[in-house]
């Protein structure tokens, strides 16, 4: 059943950065919550795409060959199979779009790394 979710409201109960909050979920794809500040690992994401939309701040996606910084407003899709390092240098708000299958840091050994469990919105 769908419902209004204020993402103000739900941002706000966010205290750890980088650690994504599950908070819906359409057509195969969890919609994802995320306060970013500082570096997270590089890491890839062999067989999904994963879509960055920056709701405020600014966030860095960097990649061995480029970069895209993405400022408030502005959306970027990462390709599967791209290693990828995100950053911010200040607390920035992201929503991600990732399919229900996608492993935090593409499963990479990090204690940084959230399971899909941890990830469901409870707040």
């Amino acid at each position: 059943m769908s419902e209004v979710i204020d993402l103000k409201s739900k941002l706000d109960s966010i205290s750890v950065a980088w650690h994504p909050k599950i908070i819906s979920e359409a057509n195969g794809q969890y919609i994802k919550l995320a306060k970013c500040e500082g570096l997270l690992e590089w890491h890839v994401h062999d067989e999904q795409d994963e879509v960055f939309l920056c709701l405020d701040g600014q966030l860095t996606l960097e990649m061995r060959d480029s970069k895209v910084v993405l400022n408030a407003g502005q959306m970027f899709t990462m390709p599967r199979g791209v290693e990828h390092r995100p950053s911010a240098s200040t607390l920035t708000s992201i929503l991600l779009f990732e399919p229900v299958d996608t492993e935090h840091l593409g499963g990479a050994e990090s204690s940084r790394a959230v399971s899909i469990t941890d990830q469901i919105d409870a707040i």
